[in-house]
């Protein structure tokens, strides 16, 4: 099994981020918030990988961020690299960090204070995919940023009809808290939608509908740990009602494809 999307910080400043972002989200974490945590939450749910997901909030970060998480590139932690919008030179950061092995990258609109449909993102989303990077996006509300929200589904179908991104995955089922809007607008497009921090928040019915309506072939399964707990998650999806079939695809079926690697018991090797 593959979470898809997680999240954690260096040593040196993970217990002040955790406290913040816990304050500013009402929020509880369920891990420490650094490697240690994570892994150990990844063995006690009986996941074989965690993708990690780091943000850059802004462009000076980008040095420091990804040489952490370059060093998670094997075992249980597989960590995504990340940039920011402003970058002034995009191109030449998304060629460094495909040269360093990162399968994917993360945008956080909120976060970063931009519109998913801005230009910005459009070129780093175009680029990205023509180094074939996975790109894995915030999507809908964040309770962190409640004035806001840089990426509506309506956004994202009119930045896609136009980019047309080809490994995009839209965290929290493809807009936390505006599914009504995903079923409208996103559902059958050739993009990714992950489970991070629906399970509770999304009635069963609506998920697998949702689900199904889009292709279970690509909905991967996720957490958005420390912000939600990967134990639960998995009792939580194992106990919903679809085939087998679909939950060995969201489980880890879909992401190894998209991925383009197996990941076995020891992680990525």
């Amino acid at each position: 099994m593959i979470d898809f999307h997680t999240h954690m910080f260096p040593e040196k400043i993970a217990a002040k981020t955790l406290a913040f972002l816990a304050e500013r989200c009402q929020t509880e974490p369920a891990t420490n918030g650094m490697a240690d945590g994570l892994l150990a939450s990844t063995e006690e749910a009986g996941l074989d990988c965690s993708v990690v997901l780091p943000v850059v909030t802004k462009p000076s970060q980008f040095d420091s961020i990804n040489r952490f998480a370059s060093r998670f590139q094997e075992g249980k932690l597989l960590s995504f690299g990340g940039i920011h919008p402003d970058s002034e030179d995009y191109k030449g950061q998304l060629k460094i960090l495909k040269e360093f092995g990162f399968k994917g990258i993360k945008l956080h609109p909120d976060y970063q204070g931009v519109y998913i449909d801005d230009i910005r993102y459009k070129r780093i989303l175009s680029y990205a995919t023509e180094l074939g990077l996975i790109i894995s996006v915030h999507a809908g509300y964040d309770p962190g940023y409640p004035e806001c929200t840089h990426c509506t589904p309506k956004r994202v179908y009119e930045m896609f009809r136009e980019v047309q991104p080809e490994k995009l995955v839209l965290a929290h089922m493809g807009g936390f808290l505006r599914w009504d809007e995903v079923e409208t607008y996103l559902t059958g497009l050739p993009v990714w939608f992950d489970t991070a921090v629906v399970f509770g928040k999304i009635s069963d019915e609506q998920f697998i509908r949702i689900a199904r309506k889009h292709g279970t072939d690509r909905i991967l399964f996720a957490t958005d740990s420390p912000w939600a707990g990967q134990k639960e998650f998995v009792e939580h999806l194992k106990g919903l009602p679809l085939t087998e079939g679909e939950k060995q695809a969201i489980f880890h079926g879909n992401a190894e494809k998209l991925l383009g690697m197996k990941i076995g018991e020891k992680g990525v090797i």
